[in-house]
């Protein structure tokens, strides 16, 4: 529900949600077209193998905003290379990110995810952490919660967020 209120929010802005289980791709397309929202994509694609690929029919550096949100955590050890945030990752969206303005916000209610997830773009010298190092933001920055988000703050544990900007 994220992308459609998001895109509610905002019909100057496109959005495209990007999910690797295609039958919520098309549900989620399906809500798109029942609310007449002309500015928002659901596509099914798995980030780590796809991304590059998907966003290369865009202008050069034209996004202005990734948002990673409550990714699978991966715990075990031999899953871990399935994580959605991967160095490669990383330097994928720094290429399609506008160079001034471009912005990515992560947030999970796994420490360790959101560590990872922080850690690996805190590496990419493309990237600054836009608030005090070694803090999380109290807030979220987007317009919208996910309902994820939600059920964390109804059950009164912590989210873990974090927003970088271009360097």
């Amino acid at each position: 529900f994220f992308c459609l209120e998001m895109a509610r929010l905002h019909p100057e802005i496109n959005f495209v949600g990007i999910e690797i289980r295609e039958p919520l791709v098309n549900q989620a397309n399906t809500w798109r077209d029942q609310l007449g929202l002309t500015n928002l994509d659901f596509v099914f694609c798995n980030a780590n193998v796809s991304l590059e690929n998907l966003l290369a029919a865009l202008p050069a550096q034209s996004l202005a905003t990734v948002s990673v949100q409550y990714p699978d955590p991966h715990f075990k050890l031999r899953h871990r290379k399935r994580r959605t945030v991967t160095p490669e990752l990383v330097n994928v969206v720094a290429q399609y990110l506008h160079p001034t303005s471009g912005r990515v916000f992560i947030q999970s209610d796994v420490l360790e995810v959101a560590e990872h997830m922080r850690a690996l773009f805190a590496a990419c010298d493309k990237f600054t952490l836009a608030h005090d190092a070694g803090t999380w933001l109290d807030t979220n920055p987007m317009s919208a919660s996910t309902e994820r988000e939600r059920a964390t703050h109804a059950k009164d544990e912590p989210v873990y967020r974090a927003l970088f900007q271009m360097s």
